[in-house]
């Protein structure tokens, strides 16, 4: 079967075929299905990024608390975090976000769809990354903090000056994983009508019967962004790597 990549020129409206394959734009103009793929992986890419954002920080807090010496309270706490956005499938928490928070806190209710998904995918995540940070944490030799501590280093100030700093050049290449992971795992947002990559090639594939274009296509889109983000990560590997402490992943070369 041939294959019609014309079929991205056309009218999302009148299915014509439009010359240079992007529409007009605007209240009246036209949008092809070129316009809507690229609208539908900046979509992803926002939802991925944000998201991120959120695991990051959050994660980072969660993981840090796990380590605290002479806490038990908050390190069950942060252990409590970990395990209920762990055990609760992802797809479950996204229609937990959209469908019952806004009934139950009401200062959701006008929230937009997508940074409702940017919560859910987000914490989802950063119990992941909780996990790492208090891994690398856990990993460096005790004489570090003893070292913070002999200097007069309150705990807070120990934490930000020794042993985060290391642990976070240690859980970079665990870290590529999770940010690729953050990006496929968006797809996640076309279950509550998302307009990202897997809903636009779902409505497309269906509008114009050409679901073999529309999907290679969206695979490309993946396929890119995650060696995009790889070779970013790699870049800060290289970069913040401390030599003789963490081993090259090879993802660098």
């Amino acid at each position: 079967m041939a294959m019609e990549w014309q079929v991205f020129c056309q009218d999302t409206i009148e299915r014509t075929v439009v010359a240079g394959c992007f529409g007009s734009g605007g209240a009246r103009g036209t949008q092809t299905y070129l316009d809507w793929l690229l609208q539908a992986w900046g979509q992803t890419v926002m939802v991925a990024a944000l998201s991120l954002v959120v695991a990051l920080v959050v994660g980072s807090i969660i993981g840090t608390i796990r380590t605290l010496p002479d806490s038990p309270m908050v390190v069950r706490l942060g252990n409590v975090w970990v395990e209920f956005f762990r055990n609760i499938p992802l797809l479950v928490q996204i229609f937990l976000w959209y469908h019952v928070v806004p009934v139950l806190i009401p200062v959701f209710a006008d929230t937009p769809k997508l940074l409702l998904v940017v919560m859910g995918l987000g914490l989802f995540t950063s119990a992941r990354i909780a996990e790492q940070v208090r891994a690398g944490i856990q990993a460096l030799p005790r004489g570090q903090r003893y070292a913070g501590m002999a200097m007069g280093f309150t705990t807070p100030q120990y934490y930000r000056y020794v042993l985060l700093p290391m642990a976070f050049r240690i859980i970079v290449p665990p870290l590529t994983s999770e940010t690729m992971n953050i990006f496929k795992n968006s797809s996640v947002a076309f279950a509550v009508s998302v307009t990202e990559l897997t809903f636009f090639a779902q409505q497309a594939g269906e509008e114009t019967s050409r679901g073999i274009e529309v999907y290679l296509a969206v695979t490309v889109l993946y396929v890119i962004s995650a060696f995009a983000i790889n070779r970013v990560m790699a870049f800060i590997e290289r970069r913040v790597r401390v030599p003789g402490f963490v081993a090259s992943t090879g993802g660098g070369h």
